[in-house]
Parts: structure tokens; C-alpha cells; sequence
């Protein structure tokens, strides 16, 4: 298969801002809404639940810095698809592209969908949320499918109106609620519940809330000056949420007693009526409905982006490098809603995220460890960035992400396995496409085209 540059249909019109938009819409899902919940049954120190965020959002960060390395080196949309084929070998690469073409960002996508219809009967309980959900998934398409500035537009304002709503939850919170008994500066007791396997175990959860500080890198091909503006986007955006996440954890737990979030899924929603109070989870619910818009607004612009990398390279799946007048890869948009939409409607999107959370995972450990192996291997190739803190801050995200995989394979072996089987199956689907085509260029050949 041969690696093709994007023609004059997609010409760089995606801002940083646009970009960093992207970046934190991905991240803010339902996630840091709801999983505090889980964590307070087993640590009840205030310092330490808030250091979970912290530590979690620096390992995004080093995430970010090693991402930023690599999407310099090879500025093309289409993510761990890219990285991992220039890295190591295009089969490799064909496997998370093809984790991401299928399910990879569809079943985030109906996840998203089927909460913002449940977070709206929060409003009134005569919404239909499947109805809700499938009107979501539609309508954001359609708004993509008019091109990359009106997505572009329409993602910038979503996200704006998403902070503000959340910063406004936030002061809402610390001026209007009662104070709790819980302290947030660190105690006698805190050594010994961070090295307790709860905190380790909660700091999986945690990494999941920040899935997404990646974003960016799907869609670098349409980014100006990438090679500036990527960075900038990854560590604004990873950098903006982490403080949102220890702020909004803090004000759960400043607002509501611990006894009352213990075990809860809907913590935003219990900590909401305590602010507001009856009309809260009304409140509440609009807020978290209005910030999942551009959630499915990032997962439907960039996910689209790696399978149209796909199609152009592989003559199989030529179909899906179709685009539009305006550089729109209309096919791929359209697959990605109607999974979406099947998923949603079959509501198995569950037990997809379930099996696909490993090889996400993996991919991601994949791509970091790439950045070490090219430094070792073609040392000579043009960084234009280069990862802060290297070699720290890659075993740091390397040593986390690896601790993840086990504790999935332990506590989820047949999920796990699922989507390593998932994965080893687009080698099937690589083999008659390959066969079709020439062999990627190697690195040599790329180090060309990366200039």
C-alpha cells in the first residue's frame, strides 16, 4: 500500500484553537462526571482523591509531549494509524486503523449519544432518549458533512459554551454550597493510601476520564502550521482539562457528603441538587447535555479522518478516501453514524467499549514506545518537536498504560482477548489489501516525505 499526501481538497484551514477545541470536547465526556463515586468507597481523604486528577492528567501530558514528537515527524491525519505504520510496520498501523474505522470511535460516539438522552429526562422525563441520541449522532454528521470550516465553527462554540457552563458549575458550587467536613491539604494517612492498590486501581478509571488528550493528531493533515499549532492544541487542551477535572472533583466533594456520592453513578446529579437544590439535577442535566454536543462533535470530525487515510492508501478501501467539493470525506462520516446509530440502537455499544478498551490501550503504549525506538534506531530523522522531559516522560506514560493492560487482562480476560482477536483480524483484511498494492515506503523513504 502506498502512503499518499493530501490533495488540493484538503488545503489547511483547522486553527490551534479549532484544534485545542477538539482536544478538550474529546476529553470531557460523561467520565469525570460520574466515577468519583467509585473512588470515594475506598479513599476518603480529600488530598488524595484530588491527586488521582493530578496524576492522571500529568500522565496525559506526557502522553501529549511524546504524540506531539511523532505527529512533528509525520504530520498526516489519521493518528496511532499513521504513527504506528512510520514506527514500526504498515500491518501494524493497519490494526489501529482499523480498530478505529469500525468501532474504535462509533461506540464512544453512542455511548455519548445514549447519555445525553438520559441526561435529558433529567429536564423532563417525557423525552425519549434513544430518539435523543439518534437525533444527536444525525445532526452532528450533517453539520461535518458541510465542510471543515462550518465543523470547525460549530466545534469552537460548542466547546466555548461548554467551559463556561462548567467554570460556571464550579464558582456556583464553592460560593452557593455548604461546606463539607473534608480537607484537601495532605494528612498522616495519605502515604499509605497512595501506594494502596485502591488508588492504583482508581487511577485507571481516572486515565479512561482523560482518553482523548490525543485528538488532535487525527486531523494534523487539515491543521495550519501544524508542526507549531499540534503541540500547542495537545498541551493547552490536556493542560485546560486537568485543572477542570481537580476543580470539578473538588467541588463534588466540597458540596456533598461522602456517604452520598459512595457508590453513585450520577455523582454530578446528586452534587447538583445539593447547589441548587431540587432544581439541581435539572441544572445539572442541561449542563451535561449541552457539554456531550461537542463531545460527539469531535468523535464524528476526527474518527472519519482515519478511515479516509485508509482508503487512500489501501485500493480495497479506496471508497472511503471519497471526498466531497469541499474535502470532506463524506463516505467515511456516513459509516461512522450509521455504526453509531446501529450501536446505539442495538445498545451494544456497552459491551464494544467493553473488548476495545485493551487495544485502545495498546495502541497508545505502541506509539509512545515508537518515539523511544526511532530515537534509537533513525536518530537522524527531522524532529521539528521534541518530547520535554525525554526519556522520563515516556516511561512515565509507558509504565501507567502497562499497569492499565494488566489490570484489564486480570479483571476482563475475555474482553481483553476479544479485542486482541478484534485487532489480529485486520491482518486478515490488510493481507488482501496489501496484496492489491505496493508496500509502504520505509522509514528512508518517509524521512523524504516528512520534510
Amino acid at each position: 500500500m502506498t502512503a499518499q499526501t493530501p490533495g488540493p481538497a484538503t488545503l489547511p484551514t483547522v486553527t490551534t484553537v479549532a484544534a485545542t477545541a477538539i482536544v478538550i470536547a474529546d476529553m470531557v465526556g460523561v467520565g469525570v462526571f460520574t466515577s468519583l463515586g467509585f473512588q470515594v468507597k475506598d479513599i476518603s481523604s480529600g488530598f488524595s482523591l484530588l491527586l488521582l486528577w493530578l496524576v492522571g492528567g500529568i500522565v496525559a501530558l506526557c502522553g501529549a509531549f511524546c504524540y506531539a514528537e511523532l505527529a512533528a515527524m509525520f504530520p498526516r491525519s489519521s493518528g496511532e494509524y499513521n504513527f504506528l505504520t512510520r514506527s514500526y510496520h504498515p500491518a501494524v498501523g493497519f490494526l489501529a486503523g482499523w480498530l478505529s474505522a469500525t468501532v474504535g470511535f462509533a461506540a464512544p460516539v453512542a455511548l455519548a449519544a445514549m447519555a445525553f438522552g438520559e441526561y435529558a429526562k433529567a429536564i423532563s422525563s417525557d423525552l425519549p432518549p434513544l430518539l435523543l441520541g439518534l437525533a444527536l449522532i444525525w445532526i452532528v454528521s450533517l453539520v461535518h458533512l458541510r465542510g471543515t470550516r462550518h465543523g470547525s465553527l460549530f466545534q469552537v462554540a460548542s466547546t466555548v459554551l461548554k467551559l463556561a457552563l462548567i467554570v460556571a458549575f464550579i464558582a456556583s458550587g464553592f460560593w452557593m454550597g455548604e461546606p463539607q467536613p473534608i480537607s484537601f491539604t495532605p494528612s498522616a494517612i495519605d502515604p499509605s493510601l497512595i501506594v494502596s492498590a485502591p488508588f492504583a486501581i482508581s487511577l485507571v478509571f481516572v486515565m479512561y476520564s482523560y482518553t482523548g488528550w490525543n485528538a488532535a493528531t487525527y486531523i494534523i493533515g487539515e491543521m495550519k502550521d501544524p508542526k507549531r499549532s499540534l503541540p500547542r492544541a495537545l498541551f493547552v487542551g490536556t493542560g485546560t482539562v486537568l485543572v477542570l477535572y481537580i476543580a470539578l472533583n473538588a467541588v463534588f466533594l466540597y458540596t456533598t457528603p461522602i456517604s452520598e456520592l459512595s457508590g453513585q453513578v450520577n455523582v454530578a446529579l446528586i452534587a447538583g441538587r445539593h447547589i441548587f437544590g431540587e432544581e439541581g439535577g435539572r441544572v445539572v442535566g442541561g449542563l451535561i447535555c449541552l457539554g456531550l454536543i461537542p463531545t460527539v462533535s469531535a468523535m464524528m470530525w476526527i474518527g472519519p479522518r482515519v478511515t479516509m487515510a485508509m482508503g487512500e492508501d489501501a485500493p480495497l478501501l479506496r471508497v472511503f478516501a471519497r471526498r466531497s467539493a469541499n474535502g470532506t470525506p463524506r463516505v467515511a462520516i456516513l459509516i461512522q453514524c450509521t455504526v453509531a446509530s446501529v450501536l446505539l440502537f442495538t445498545r451494544s455499544f456497552e459491551a464494544v467499549l467493553d473488548f476495545i478498551q485493551f487495544s485502545l490501550a495498546f495502541c497508545s503504549f505502541l506509539a509512545v514506545l515508537g518515539v523511544i525506538k526511532l530515537r534509537v534506531t533513525h536518530p537522524d530523522l527531522p524532529r521539528p518537536y521534541k518530547a520535554w522531559g525525554y526519556p522520563f516522560t515516556p516511561l512515565i506514560f509507558l509504565t501507567v498504560t502497562a499497569f492499565m493492560m494488566y489490570y484489564l487482562v486480570t479483571v476482563r480476560p475475555l474482553q481483553s482477548l476479544a479485542g486482541f482477536l478484534m485487532m489480529l483480524a485486520g491482518l486478515v483484511l490488510y493481507a488482501v489489501a496489501s496484496s492489491q498494492s505496493q508496500a509502504v515506503p520505509d522509514l528512508k523513504a518517509q524521512k523524504v516525505l516528512s520534510k
